[in-house]
């Protein structure tokens, strides 16, 4: 070990709003007022400068796995974290674009990587809105509205005031969400013509503290608009109950040619906005700035359609684990080395001639896990597991005996909780950010990691609310596939026949919110607004 990698008695520094800013400073000086085209630029990838300094700033100083007896004089060992202040950031995301070319799609991805960030975001969609009034007053007067083709034409005074006041009602409902305490609010509606994009900013530019930038999906590709019409068509929309597929489909190209006759792409040279094409193949952008917005427009620029999965295995079962001791580097046991035997069938039984790169952290259970497997393998020291701290390489009898206090406060809210020397799980979901973009750029991803890691991980692809992360079911000896889809991501796993210690603790006392450790599957579209 180098001197510069020796342990330290004092923790590492944190990620911090400073360091993400150099996200800011680099989208800057990519981008002047003027509109700017560029694909993801490479600094972004894997092992590329910025990926690693976001990496190397956030790597943590480990205690060795030796278990050691933690000093008597010590009172307490950790303390809680406070939620950011996120209270100053308010911003409407204004979609714009044709039917079918991935507005909701990218206002649901956008949506679920600032709220696993923690900041409080909401999309208000148009369509939704629409149903849901309408079933409504179907209800009152027993007739079913006509939705189809026809409602959606610019010939149809009555029903395009209609839909211009359904888009000016959503946005009401929007600005009174960020006035009482939201952060991004996420417009969800074509928003296709110049007009209506100046009624919005004329809106926004009402309230104190409001800003509004504007996020165009534009599509010429064949297959995914093709892909779209399909999904929309086969998916349970309201829009064409008791209508055949075939028709549905025809109807529904007549609505995108409606919009078509009408519709202005932004060329407002005032506007702040990102215009992504044939989402992510080429990405473009005007005045954006501060931390918030460039965030933003960092992770778009991440993004993909190509179809993939990512798999999450925990390593094999450890010494460690099977002492009940936690953190360390500890090797495999007898049980966690068969597992890396059996671990190459049942991958490539899954993925077959499909390429596939396998992640590990730079901890020896894991990169002893992957070494059977016939694939690319890259090590992340942001993949290392949640780092104990003074608490390193001790059972959880031994942590409550030496501090009850503050195993009773880690009990408490496990999200919050940040060992003395250590982490919590919210500095373990902010150092994972750079990889979060990363599987966001990449194709088929095996991560081999740990339970807190995997956690972060899953919670992010399933949006699940922060005060569960820490008690998401991640068993060993079990490989679990997430397939990202449109509007959530489908699950399955896979568990090998062989016996491993079971190392997960319930939540105490109050009931979980959601059942995290079962199997899941997320990816149905919602046709109706909660409020309307």
């Amino acid at each position: 070990m180098s001197a510069q990698e020796a342990p330290s008695s004092q923790p590492s520094p944190r990620l911090s709003p400073r360091d993400l800013r150099h996200v800011d400073d680099l989208l800057a000086d990519m981008q002047p007022d003027a509109p700017n085209d560029s694909t993801p630029p490479a600094v972004f990838g894997a092992g590329g400068p910025m990926l690693k300094q976001f990496d190397q700033s956030t790597a943590v100083s480990r205690i060795t796995s030796q278990a050691v007896t933690p000093p008597r004089s010590v009172v307490g060992i950790g303390n809680k974290v406070a939620k950011p202040d996120y209270s100053e950031a308010k911003i409407v995301v204004a979609m714009v674009g044709l039917p079918a070319r991935g507005k909701s799609y990218l206002s649901n991805k956008l949506m679920r990587y600032l709220k696993w960030l923690e900041y409080d975001v909401k999309v208000f969609n148009v369509g939704q809105l629409r149903r849901s009034r309408a079933r409504q007053r179907a209800r009152l007067s027993g007739m079913r509205e006509d939705h189809t083709a026809s409602y959606f034409s610019h010939n149809n005074v009555e029903a395009t005031k209609l839909r211009d006041q359904l888009a000016e009602d959503s946005l009401e409902m929007l600005i009174q969400w960020l006035k009482e305490g939201g952060n991004v609010g996420i417009h969800d509606a074509t928003n296709s013509t110049i007009s209506r994009r100046a009624k919005i900013e004329r809106r926004v530019a009402k309230e104190k503290g409001i800003v509004v930038i504007f996020l165009e999906s534009v599509c010429d590709d064949p297959a995914v608009i093709a892909a779209n019409v399909a999904l929309k068509v086969s998916s349970g929309d309201p829009d064409y109950k008791d209508m055949s597929r075939e028709k549905a489909k025809e109807d529904f190209l007549r609505r995108i040619k409606e919009y078509e006759a009408v519709y202005e792409t932004i060329t407002e040279p005032h506007l702040s906005y990102i215009r992504i094409i044939n989402v992510g193949d080429r990405v473009s952008m005007s005045r954006i700035h501060g931390y918030l917005q460039s965030r933003i427009a960092f992770y778009l620029m991440n993004l993909h359609l190509k179809p993939r999965s990512v798999y999450l295995s925990r390593h094999g079962e450890s010494q460690y684990n099977v002492e009940g001791k936690i953190g360390g580097d500890s090797p495999l046991s007898e049980r966690g080395m068969r597992y890396e035997k059996a671990l190459p069938a049942l991958i490539t039984d899954n993925i077959g001639d499909a390429p596939l790169t396998v992640w590990t952290s730079t901890l020896q259970r894991t990169i002893q896990t992957a070494q059977e497997l016939p694939y690319n393998k890259l090590t992340w020291k942001s993949l290392d597991e949640l780092d104990a701290g003074v608490c390193d390489g001790m059972t959880y009898e031994e942590i409550e005996q030496a501090y009850p206090e503050d195993f009773a406060n880690r009990d408490e809210d496990k999200f919050n909780y940040r060992y003395r020397g250590g982490e919590s799980y919210r500095d373990v979901v902010v150092r994972l950010e750079p990889v979060i973009m990363e599987l966001e750029r990449q194709e088929n991803i095996l991560i081999i990691g740990h339970q807190a890691i995997l956690r972060c991980l899953y919670a992010y692809f399933h949006d699940l609310p922060q005060a569960d992360l820490p008690y998401i079911k991640i068993p060993l000896h079990t490989v679990i596939k997430l397939t990202p889809r449109a509007y959530g991501c489908d699950e399955e796993r896979y568990t090998l026949p062989i016996g491993a210690v079971d190392t997960h603790r319930p939540k105490p006392k109050a009931s979980l919110s959601v059942q995290p450790d079962l199997p899941r599957s997320n990816s149905g579209r919602e046709y109706f607004a909660k409020e309307a």
